[in-house]
């Protein structure tokens, strides 16, 4: 085998390992936590929705390009194959929409009582679940297109262009498709990115302005070296600054292949590597968000 498979292959066969464990053990806990109480808090919910997403990322995604990078016979159907695509696509689809919704979520918790979003803030957690459900059967409905289009398309003489990656091929994939892709994928993960940077912005600011409220309290106890706010601010950012650097370049590069027929071997699974990273990631970056915001909110 050469090394570079390999090397890939390893690089896979890790992220989907750590991915799957450390999705699936959290969305069993909140899962059993609801067998028990039969209710769950809104951030919760949240983050059920979160976990299952990304798993769906992890196997599918993990399953493709592992098989793929170790040279391994391909013994699912055609039909298998796209399923595979499908459940890739419609799961970071979701891992994306539902970040935004806990980015958006949380600010509007964390907000003043006098702010404009006191109204909302009463409002917020009864419309989590039924958005996130409605997410849920859109992002269903727009990942129909690329298949149906390819099926009406696949008998085209203008469709010439065959994309191969070992594992699934895609016939019928031209410019059509290319802005297809970036219209319904790239630009909503662009700007829903912006949407969580906005919201992370916004957090930071409203925990520094609490931070200077209470800054007389703070300096009564000398045995706190780093304040509830520092700690929130900073659990914010690596969230955001993680959620960015992944996804939002993933996207980029997404939206690059999906315009340049003739990717390379390095673009295509470097691509698929930070597209990995935030799913893989995010179990343990949303454990430790979850538990600083928990005490923040609890301690101011």
């Amino acid at each position: 085998m050469n090394l570079k498979y390999l090397a890939i292959g390893i690089v896979f066969l890790l992220q989907s390992t750590i991915g799957f464990l450390g999705n699936f053990s959290l969305l069993s806990y909140y899962l059993i936590h609801y067998c028990i109480d039969q209710k769950l808090k809104t951030k919760d919910l949240i983050f059920t929705h979160l976990f299952t997403a990304n798993s769906l990322v992890i196997v599918s995604s993990g399953m493709l390009v592992t098989i793929q990078a170790f040279g391994m016979k391909w013994l699912v159907s055609d039909f298998g194959c796209k399923l595979l695509l499908y459940t890739q696509r419609l799961g970071r689809n979701m891992s994306v929409g539902i970040v935004c919704f806990l980015s958006v979520f949380q600010a509007v918790t964390i907000s003043p009582s006098d702010s404009c979003w006191k109204d909302l803030k009463v409002k917020a957690p009864t419309f989590i679940g039924p958005s996130i459900s409605l997410c849920w059967v859109i992002y269903m409905v727009i990942n129909l297109i690329f298949p149906v289009y390819l099926y009406i398309k696949r008998d085209s003489k203008n469709q010439t262009l065959k994309r191969d990656s070992k594992y699934c091929s895609t016939v019928g994939y031209n410019e059509v498709t290319g802005w297809l892709f970036i219209a319904f994928y790239v630009l909503p993960e662009i700007l829903l990115s912006m949407i969580i940077a906005w919201s992370g912005g916004s957090m930071v600011v409203i925990l520094y302005r609490h931070k200077q409220r209470v800054q007389h309290i703070h300096s009564s106890h000398v045995s706190i070296r780093v304040s509830p706010e520092s700690r929130a601010t900073k659990s914010i950012l690596i969230l955001v600054f993680t959620f960015l650097g992944f996804y939002a370049l993933s996207a980029i590069l997404r939206g690059w292949i999906a315009l340049e027929y003739n990717s390379g071997w390095w673009l295509m699974n470097i691509t698929t590597v930070i597209s990995m990273c935030f799913p893989t990631l995010g179990p343990f970056i949303m454990n430790h968000y979850s538990v600083i915001t928990h005490k923040f909110l609890f301690s101011a």
